[in-house]
């Protein structure tokens, strides 16, 4: 069985076949050119997959984009970079542009079905997804189908407040977890600490230059010994296990899958999560907790939304 997975971001359109049992066997990328217009970018849409049908057949199409998606996962109410894409039905514009049943979902949600179909999370019934990237999405599965709540647009998780008199992102309000362990927000907290320690090798080597500092930079450093990286990333770690604590004395779900850029510092990140949860978790709650790294890099996006044909048309 196979499907035609769409990644539409803000500027690129990444297409795939994707077999159930193979994964990826083909796959294509070709500019949004958003810029010029919703029904332009639909016509560019559905031409990625005419040239993909051509060659293989397939059950249906699954697109993964940014923005708030309906429960009956065929509007998109705001795509973020996608210019007129408001309150939009992707999928029946696709449909009829190219004759195949459609579903699209957010993106953050694709990225737990990748996990669920092609991941770690394959042997998981139930668990929840956090994607640590330049900000922090994810998707909880619940007993093996995507948890979408009573309106489709459940799993926010980035927008969680831990401190309300935190700093600011992109959330409306202040101390949410992507301001602490979004790659954007991680790296002006670590800015500001380094600039404090004109000693240490990272301020030798950002100082006349902090834009260029991104997660990896903080992890290579923690991993040659480097104490003030491994401080930054241990009070990131921190605040993940509050944020992982609210999720599960909520949700009663007790298998974490973490991805993204900021995810890849490892124990770094892992280790003071799991302490604080340790800590401060209620007991009966830390019974089967795991915290596990997926690895399904570039491809997560693809497999999610083949995923989604899978659940959807199988």
């Amino acid at each position: 069985m196979k499907a035609i997975a769409i990644d539409l971001g803000g500027t690129n359109i990444k297409t795939a076949v994707v077999d159930q049992k193979k994964g990826i066997i083909e796959q294509t990328s070709t500019p949004t050119h958003a810029d010029l217009g919703r029904d332009h970018l639909l016509d560019r849409i559905s031409g990625t997959v005419a040239e993909l049908t051509q060659k293989e057949g397939a059950i249906g199409i699954g697109m993964g984009l940014p923005g708030m998606i309906n429960i009956e996962q065929t509007t998109v109410f705001q795509a973020p970079n996608l210019a007129g894409w408001e309150n939009v039905n992707a999928a029946d514009e696709i449909t009829k542009r190219t004759g195949l049943p459609c579903r699209i979902e957010n993106d953050a949600n694709i990225g737990a079905l990748g996990s669920l179909h092609f991941g770690v999370g394959r042997k998981y019934n139930s668990f929840i997804m956090i994607t640590l990237g330049t900000g922090v999405g994810g998707g909880i599965i619940f007993e093996k189908k995507l948890f979408k709540g009573s309106h489709g647009m459940a799993a926010e998780l980035g927008h969680v407040i831990i401190d309300y008199h935190g700093p600011l992102s992109n959330s409306v309000t202040r101390g949410t977890i992507e301001a602490y362990i979004g790659q954007r927000f991680l790296s002006r907290f670590a800015s500001d600490m380094i600039s404090q320690n004109p000693d240490n090798d990272l301020y030798l080597k950002f100082n006349r230059n902090f834009d260029k500092l991104e997660p990896v930079d903080l992890t290579q450093e923690a991993n040659l010994g480097n104490k003030l990286a491994i401080e930054i990333l241990e009070k990131t770690g921190q605040r993940l296990g509050y944020a992982i604590i609210n999720y599960t004395h909520m949700m009663d779900i007790r298998k974490y899958v973490l991805s993204g850029g900021v995810a890849k510092a490892g124990k770094w990140l892992f280790d003071p999560a799991r302490e604080i949860i340790k800590k401060h978790m209620m007991t009966p709650f830390q019974k089967d907790f795991e915290l596990v790294y997926e690895d399904l890099g570039n491809d997560s996006s693809l497999l999610g939304a083949a995923g989604l044909v899978f659940d959807s048309f199988s």
